[in-house]
């Protein structure tokens, strides 16, 4: 009972302590409340209810746009600024600039704004800069002050007015003038849903509004169909010539003795800025407080780090700064995707379909049900990928027939950005061969990297080899037991003692998930068995290594996925284990897998999507039967065509086959066995071509090579509704004529006509290939000119002549008989056409 009463006594004495901490708070708010106020009152600061000192607030106060600072020191806008000029006085509907972070979106929109063409049409401007804390009652508010000049009393009105009634005031100003709206910087299609009812953008050709952004699903989300515009990079003399401007080199260095040097050193250093303006434009105010060759000589050689830092006493962001707005905003899902993209090369062209794969083995994505069925792994990594691209974040370098991401790259200051975040947030390190790092020396995401790799917290790594490898784990990285991915890259021929050598990786990394070895050369050899050991492998490449015999216990790698033994010019011994990998998603094998007589049972690798070079000797053709994930298909095994003699057999998965024909096998069983096809390869005499209705009605890409067709295969292959790509090579059509007719090929870019020594005439008949872009003729040498369709097709830009007589060529050159065929083509090759 005492301790009761002890207890209630303390409570009350809490209770008393917490009401007088309450009210001295209540006391502090008031007096923080009347501090804001007066400071308010003598417009000391303006009213925000977000407001806070934290460097997010802070980044966006330096990135907040004005319509009435006009940047002068500008070049290369004046196409642009004509062309949406044009686009905002002569068009319906939303205009949209789109591109990275630092590629001058709100210069240009600012150059537009002030266009003497664009004032004279419109009767209003507002220009509003939007963020990404958007808070859509302020931006209303602003605009319609901005279009209709009020009065004090006026605006007083306004800012009562419930933003209901705020909306539709906005939305009828615009309906009662033409009224030109600039919304820089928006972020997100909710911002811009939210923002959207007082603009009536899509019932009046009067009013219009101009958009920046650096998401292309945002630049779309208003219109799809509205005028999109990217700015181009800057070439290499308006890249000088901006450069210049910002680093007075004129006027800092009047001595043209003295210029001629600083000039090769600023060349050499704004080649680094790659085109992107505000790299040059930073560097360019760094470089204009810099009067000697000396201190330039200096930031040449740490330019990484000035590009980051900026010039912080004229307040403006660095480089880094800016494109990091774009890495804070991303979703948590899209951010390991992209801190991954720091372990590759700069200007490295990166194979999308190997990153993806990586992206899987690292467990950065998983399926996901869409509500028809489940989406795979690597179609949600396509996607997220997708998201980067259109973040701008990455760039599309090549893009597949279907659509799809072949080749992607980094602009080289988003890629800094990247390693600077993958070192700072301990995800990877790059260790170069020659450099001590990517990174400058001083730099503070280097000293985490350091600290992480020297406490053993490393989780990846990536190596770049400038030659031979003499050890396949650099100096410092041995304590890094953790590791989960070990990627080497190499540009020039890279080999190594003996593969013996590589055991050191088995023996310290054994939780390793991503190894890839692609294209280290030794001596041949075996891989050491130890590779057993490593049983949380995911992802394992060898290809184009000459490793020429596998151990048993790559069997035991039950968790890996990806498979890569693909080369073209060895024969590698490969037990008969590859069965216990049931988790195995994509398969490339070399072209003999030894001489063994036993056979493998690939029908319990039921996960298999990709399966290259199906060992014909090693398995019986009805394994594949039951693989019915399989996307990608590579055999030459003569028999593929039996397995669909039963009717049932249907590969519905199947996007990509390549396959020989023969007389055994009938080439309309197999494409109607695989509906669903975007790419098909067809080697061997087919007996005849099948009807364009049997073919798959998402056909994108066909190549026939050595089909000895004698028929005329164009009056079927022109009815694909799909085909971009179409390849007849090596003897595919025996005849000597072919004919394109009016609507025929309606979506075909590309067209390849190789080693075709029969053909004679070809006929394209006007409305034929209308989107036809490239076109190559290679070894055709009994055609003695192209068709004199081709001068209708105003979609070629580019035309490859290879191994032809001399005479085709005279007659195609400037001045020759037939160049009115191809004067609209502004690239025209020649290559060995001199017999």
């Amino acid at each position: 009972m005492v301790n009761v009463m002890k207890r209630y006594a303390t409570l009350a004495k809490e209770t008393v302590e917490l009401h007088n901490v309450g009210n001295e708070i209540r006391i502090i708010k008031n007096r923080i409340s009347s501090l804001t106020k007066s400071l308010e009152t003598y417009g000391i600061i303006q009213r925000n209810d977000d407001w806070s000192l934290g460097l997010g607030r802070q980044q966006q106060q330096l990135r907040r746009s004005y319509s009435h600072i006009v940047e002068e020191d500008t070049v290369g806008l004046e196409e642009d600024v004509k062309v949406l000029a044009e686009q905002l006085v002569n068009s319906n509907g939303i205009v949209s600039i789109c591109g990275m972070g630092g590629l001058g979106k709100t210069t240009l929109a600012k150059k537009v704004y002030h266009n003497s063409k664009v004032r004279h049409h419109f009767d209003s401007f507002a220009w509003a800069y939007v963020s990404q804390q958007c808070q859509a009652r302020e931006v209303w508010e602003g605009i319609l002050f901005k279009l209709t000049n009020p009065s004090k009393e006026q605006r007083e009105e306004i800012a009562n007015l419930r933003d209901e009634e705020l909306v539709k005031r906005l939305y009828l100003v615009q309906l009662e003038k033409k009224c030109l709206v600039i919304l820089d910087d928006i972020w997100t299609i909710p911002t811009w849903n939210n923002l959207c009812p007082a603009f009536p953008y899509w019932k009046t050709a009067g009013s219009k509004i101009l958009l920046t952004t650096r998401k292309m699903d945002v630049a779309l989300h208003p219109d799809p169909t509205c005028f999109l515009h990217v700015p181009p990079q800057l070439n290499d003399d308006e890249s000088w010539e901006l450069f210049k401007k910002k680093a007075c080199v004129d006027s800092n260095f009047p001595d043209f003795r003295i210029r001629a040097e600083i000039e090769r050193l600023g060349r050499e250093m704004v080649g680094r800025c790659r085109g992107l303006p505000l790299a040059i434009i930073v560097l360019g105010g760094l470089l204009a407080t810099k009067k000697t060759i000396f201190e330039w000589a200096e930031v040449r050689r740490n330019i990484i780090s000035h590009l980051r830092r900026g010039k912080g006493d004229e307040q403006l962001l660095g480089v880094t700064e800016v494109l990091a707005l774009s890495y804070h905003e991303l979703p948590y899902q899209l951010k390991p995707c992209f801190l991954h993209l720091a372990h590759f090369p700069e200007d490295c062209e990166i194979q999308t379909k190997k990153m993806i794969r990586m992206w899987v083995a690292e467990g950065f994505v998983s399926s996901v049900y869409n509500g028809v069925e489940e989406e795979t792994m690597e179609d949600v990594a396509q996607r997220y990928l997708g998201e980067l691209v259109e973040r701008c974040m990455v760039q599309v370098v090549e893009r597949g027939t279907t659509g799809r991401i072949r080749t992607c790259r980094m602009h080289d200051l988003m890629r800094d950005l990247c390693v600077s975040k993958a070192n700072q947030e301990n995800f990877l390190e790059v260790s170069n061969q020659s450099l001590a790092s990517d990174c400058p020396a001083d730099s503070f995401p280097l000293s985490m990297a350091r600290e992480a790799r020297s406490t053993g917290r490393l989780r990846r790594l990536a190596v770049i080899l400038e030659g031979d490898l003499h050890k396949f784990i650099p100096s410092g990285y041995k304590r890094n037991s953790h590791l989960r991915s070990l990627l080497y890259f190499h540009e020039k021929a890279c080999h190594v003692e003996n593969w013996g050598l590589i055991k050191s990786v088995f023996k310290n990394f054994k939780l390793i998930r991503v190894l890839d070895l692609e294209g280290i050369q030794s001596h041949g050899g075996k891989l050491p068995k130890e590779i057993g050991s490593l049983i949380h492998l995911r992802f394992l490449s060898l290809r184009d290594t000459d490793i020429d015999e596998l151990p048993n216990t790559i069997g035991n790698l039950r968790y890996l996925q990806t498979l890569d033994l693909l080369t073209w010019n060895s024969t590698v011994q490969i037990p008969n284990v590859v069965w216990r990998l049931h988790r195995l998603r994509h398969l490339y094998l070399p072209e003999s897998c030894g001489e063994d007589t036993y056979k493998w049972q690939l029908a319990n690798l039921i996960n298999l999507q990709t399966l290259v070079n199906f060992p014909a000797d090693k398995c019986e053709i009805l394994d594949l039967v039951r693989l019915n994930q399989l996307k990608k298909l590579v055999i030459d095994d003569p028999k593929f065509g039996a397995i669909f003699r039963t009717p049932r057999v249907r590969f519905y998965r199947l996007q990509s086959l390549s396959f020989v024909s023969n007389e055994d096998s009938t080439v309309v069983q197999v494409i109607q066995g695989c509906p669903n096809l975007y790419k098909l390869h067809i080697e061997g005499q087919i007996e005849k071509l099948p009807e364009c209705q049997q073919f798959s009605a998402n056909l994108s890409k066909l190549n026939l090579l050595g089909s000895k067709l004698t028929e005329d295969p164009m009056p079927t292959l022109e009815k694909l509704p799909n085909l971009r790509i179409l390849r007849l090579q090596m003897d595919s059509f025996l005849g000597n004529k072919v004919v394109c007719l009016d609507k025929g090929f309606p979506q075909l870019k590309s067209l390849f006509l190789y080693d075709l020594p029969n053909l004679e005439e070809w006929k394209v008949v006007e409305g034929a290939m209308a989107n036809l872009f490239h076109l190559e003729i290679s070894n055709c040498t009994s055609l003695k000119t192209v068709p004199e369709g081709l001068r209708f097709i105003n979609s070629l830009r580019e035309m490859e002549i290879r191994s032809m007589l001399k005479a085709f060529r005279t007659r195609l050159e400037h001045g020759g008989e037939d160049y009115y065929k191809v004067q609209h083509v502004p690239s025209i090759a020649f290559r060995y056409c001199d017999y």
